[in-house]
């Protein structure tokens, strides 16, 4: 059985989001069974209402405290030591769950994550990755998000490992490409980290395309990009920007008059593919990479399809092995990176 904890408190919306969407997700998994962290008597009245087919999959565990949205990250580390935030990260730490998902405060969740768990031997920062969908059809992982505003060239590389090791065990690709979101893809373009980011990349054993720009995610130039979490996370924030204007001008273009709306009936079915494949509910879950735990955090204002996506997500990370992929390619990663260095200091 693939165990996931989950922290039905968290998010914009708490339980009546999360356990809906747990109970769609076991009944779809038999083979996954889920840890409903929370307060006790509001979780099993949510479970009720939900209605499991089998009420096996799931066990409630308690947590007398709830990380709310505008805590700052030392409140929700330090003072509520028994949130469910923390409860559910703890579950992974004792392997009581293979992984473990929260809509809550992105800050805390990454806190309270890298504290309980630690990162991973070769690792010095977690980042939050992400899919964001391109024109191929597919789409290209993203990272950092959010996680750290100042990065090393060191990081990047870090991040480059981390995102390879997710595009292969989650995407399912063998030898993903990584690029490096830079201003140009001429080598000469950027500041100096980068530069060196690029360096770094180059001398190591990743399928690295190169620089690439903006553009490059949507296109699907490459499987994996690159930057730091302050780039990052201004990107995510553009597309779901994007993706809600999208959908509301379709909406509100085909409802503005009779002419547009017969069009509509007959451009439905397109429409509606159209609108699927730039929906970001389609594309919830982030992975924290680079922690001991598969961590995986959903929007905060997910309704209960988009924390169905983010729950397989994290059921697909346990299945593939994610955690081992990960490890085993910063290992070897770090491996050549210090016999390079070793050959080039004799």
């Amino acid at each position: 059985m693939i165990r996931i904890a989950i922290d039905c408190m968290g998010g914009d919306h708490g339980l009546p989001v999360t356990v809906p969407a747990a109970v769609q997700v076991a009944a779809k998994f038999p083979d996954t069974c889920f840890l409903l962290v929370g307060l006790p008597d509001q979780v099993e009245a949510a479970l009720k209402q939900a209605r499991p087919a089998n009420p096996a999959q799931f066990e409630i565990v308690a947590a007398s405290e709830v990380v709310t949205m505008e805590d700052p990250v030392d409140i929700a580390l330090r003072k509520k030591k028994d949130s469910s935030m923390r409860v559910a990260v703890t579950c992974v730490k004792d392997d009581r769950a293979d992984a473990c998902v929260s809509a809550g405060n992105t800050g805390a969740w990454m806190a309270i994550s890298r504290y309980v768990l630690k990162t991973m031997e070769g690792i010095d920062r977690p980042a939050i990755a992400a899919a964001i969908p391109n024109q191929r059809g597919g789409t290209t992982t993203v990272l950092d998000l959010g996680a750290n505003v100042d990065c090393s060239a060191e990081h990047l590389l870090e991040f480059a490992i981390m995102g390879a090791a997710l595009s292969q065990s989650v995407e399912h690709i063998e030898n993903p490409s990584i690029g490096l979101l830079n201003i140009g893809q001429e080598a000469i373009k950027g500041n100096d980290v980068v530069k060196e980011a690029a360096e770094l990349l180059r001398a190591s054993n990743l399928n690295f395309y190169g620089n690439v720009e903006g553009d490059d995610i949507f296109k699907g130039t490459t499987n994996v990009v690159v930057c730091d979490g302050f780039v990052g996370n201004v990107v995510l924030k553009s597309v779901e920007g994007l993706s809600k204007m999208i959908g509301s001008m379709i909406r509100d273009e085909f409802m503005r008059n009779p002419f547009t709306m017969a069009a509509g009936l007959f451009a439905r079915p397109v429409l509606n593919r159209f609108r699927k494949r730039v929906d970001s509910r389609n594309h919830n879950g982030a992975a924290l990479l680079g922690l001991r735990g598969v961590v995986i955090k959903s929007h905060g204002s997910a309704d209960i399809y988009a924390y169905t996506v983010a729950l397989e997500r994290a059921r697909e990370a346990v299945a593939s092995k994610l955690l081992e992929k990960t490890s085993s390619s910063v290992l070897q990663i770090s491996q050549l990176i210090r016999s390079k260095n070793t050959e080039s200091s004799a």
